[in-house]
């Protein structure tokens, strides 16, 4: 069993969790994942790590409600504990390899949309420990539901909070920030977005016409978390990659988004599952690519 020792609202619908996992939290990255489950029968949730800290022992998640598993997790306090916490899991991201002279030089861009601030925080962070400050854009619909600003404020560049209300920091999306600070004449070696697809997808269309290489995080079509569903399979550029596997991080500007949209409101029923399956073929699954995971 792995111990909640912290559990607070951060808005709306969002939890974020200190959970006693020492095994995890000496190996994991920014970047990983990992996959949780409240008890025998529950369902399997793959969550990315928001936060670790090494000696205490302790892994820090953040869970937004949207069905019914993850509403019974947002009702968990310290003290509880998760049946199962496994990880970490995917790959760190490309940064933690650079080496650390080149990736001193390089002027950073992190866009964040809704809890897609959690997994940049990590990131940044690690980032900001290493003696290199990236700005960072985090937007969400209204100023009460942007997240960890404190945190994130500590460890940034520059930090730009947006709302689509206008009720706090640049009013409007995400993307109109980054046009309004290449404008300014800010110039980006390298943007991270992560958050909800739609979001990534259109801060991609931009970073493209503006020339900035950009890293997205495939988390969000994530189901299983070790390739056996065919839940994140994906087109990147010419080849099938899956997110859990082979991600969650990849080239946004090679990341079919319309595609992958599509495939993850079919995966949500059970004929649009068979229909994948029968399409996709071998290519349907990661990992054996033969488990029958959807049977």
């Amino acid at each position: 069993m792995y111990k909640i020792l912290k559990a607070e609202k951060l808005a709306d619908k969002i939890f974020l969790m200190d959970v006693h996992a020492p095994r995890v939290a000496s190996h994991c990255q920014p970047g990983q994942f990992v996959i949780v489950k409240m008890d025998e029968k529950g369902e399997r949730i793959p969550l990315t790590i928001c936060d670790y800290d090494r000696e205490a022992g302790t892994i820090t998640i953040v869970v937004q409600e949207v069905g019914a598993s993850t509403t019974k997790m947002g009702e968990l306090k310290a003290g509880d504990s998760f049946r199962d916490f496994t990880g970490p899991l995917g790959c760190a991201s490309e940064f933690v390899h650079e080496d650390m002279e080149t990736l001193k030089k390089k002027k950073m861009l992190f866009v964040a949309g809704g809890v897609g601030a959690a997994p940049v925080y990590p990131q940044v962070k690690w980032l900001h420990e290493h003696g290199i400050d990236a700005d960072v854009i985090v937007g969400a619909k209204t100023k009460d539901m942007l997240i960890l600003e404190d945190e994130m404020k500590d460890v940034a560049g520059e930090y730009y909070p947006c709302t689509d209300d206008g009720s706090y920091g640049h009013a409007g999306m995400v993307t109109t920030m980054v046009e309004e600070l290449v404008n300014e004449g800010k110039q980006y070696d390298v943007c991270v977005a992560i958050g909800p697809m739609i979001m990534m997808k259109f801060v991609c269309l931009l970073t493209k016409k503006l020339e900035i290489p950009t890293i997205v995080s495939m988390n969000p079509i994530m189901v299983d978390g070790t390739g056996m569903c065919g839940a994140c399979r994906l087109q990147v550029g010419d080849e099938i990659k899956f997110a859990c596997v082979d991600g969650p991080e990849f080239d946004g500007h090679l990341v079919d988004f319309d595609q992958a949209m599509k495939r993850s409101q079919m995966y949500k029923t059970k004929e649009g599952r068979a229909m994948l399956k029968l399409q996709e073929g071998d290519t349907h699954h990661g990992g054996c690519g033969h488990c029958g995971g959807d049977d």
